[in-house]
């Protein structure tokens, strides 16, 4: 059983030209509100992927109609929502845009996510065959206590070190990668953390293969170029990406950790899970929005 333990945001897409500078006002003729935030969209990934009722959230949203829409959402998609939690904050919201080239930038107002704790999970029954699924959205000591319950029980973590806090104490690094399983992060991501922990990497293979040496696995997603897999042992795996001409890389990432998450839990090996999860997040950019695109089990196949 997969847990998600994360943020839930409405987005505001705008399409632009070119994504404005510092200072710099560009006009889109219009606008429209998705669903969103990391840990709802790496829920719906993997649930899309997954076999029926095998992935549950715990999350907080605002008393709204956002809030109301987005745990809607989640059940719609085959989401278990019962340990999504109402509170008196708005619910998180994320202003996108994206340029013609389908690259974005994102700024996220956290509203409801703030206030999630490790409480929300009392109701979920925890054991060796779980796997939590984390990122960077909602408090770190909540998820790090998500992280521990799960490890103890003899489950497994995946942290998505993103959005990567521009600054993070090393020590915090240091517990999260203790209490992680994978450790997925991206090509930049992976050299914040690496040289957060005192290495001196030059690239994210570096970087990766010295994150990795903690005792995690380190999943280093390196967009076109696929993605590469560093071992504690010194092992190394790489996948390809097929070659696409992206539309929108909105949610590429969330795609590729929830159906990461998604081959795991099927016990399949994890060159096959990091070649499903490849093939899922391409398809995920041939679509506007972070959700709209992310495949079905039928469409990812056996990729």
């Amino acid at each position: 059983m997969i847990l998600v333990f994360g943020s839930v945001n409405i987005d505001l897409v705008a399409r632009v030209a070119a994504i404005p500078r510092p200072g710099e006002t560009v006009l889109s003729p219009s606008y429209q509100i998705v669903f969103g935030g990391k840990g709802a969209n790496q829920a719906i990934a993997a649930a899309r992927a997954s076999l029926p009722h095998r992935v549950a959230m715990a999350a907080r949203v605002g008393d709204d109609s956002f809030g109301r829409s987005a745990r809607d959402n989640l059940v719609r998609n085959g989401v278990a929502a019962d340990l999504v939690a109402t509170g008196s904050e708005p619910t998180g919201c994320a202003f996108i845009t994206v340029d013609e080239h389908g690259e974005n930038a994102i700024t996220v107002a956290s509203g409801a996510n703030t206030s999630l704790t490790e409480d929300q999970i009392r109701g979920f029954r925890i054991d060796a065959s779980t796997i939590a699924v984390l990122q960077m959205e909602v408090p770190f000591s909540a998820s790090l206590n998500v992280a521990r319950q799960v490890r103890e029980s003899g489950g497994r973590v995946i942290w998505n070190f993103a959005p990567a806090p521009p600054t993070f104490p090393a020590q915090d690094l240091s517990d999260l990668i203790d209490e992680t399983d994978i450790f997925v992060v991206n090509e930049h991501e992976a050299i914040t953390a690496s040289e957060r922990l005192g290495g001196t990497a030059g690239n994210f293979e570096e970087a990766g293969a010295f994150l990795s040496e903690r005792g995690c696995i380190c999943v280093v997603t390196a967009g076109a170029r696929g993605a590469f897999a560093f071992h504690p042992d010194g092992q190394r795996e790489r996948v390809e990406a097929k070659p696409i001409q992206p539309v929108d890389t909105t949610g590429a990432g969330d795609t590729f950790v929830g159906i990461l998450a998604s081959a795991l839990d099927e016990a399949l090996p994890l060159a096959t899970a990091l070649e499903r999860a490849c093939h899922g997040a391409s398809l995920t950019c041939l679509a506007h929005g972070a959700q709209a695109g992310m495949p079905t089990r039928d469409q990812i196949g056996t990729a």
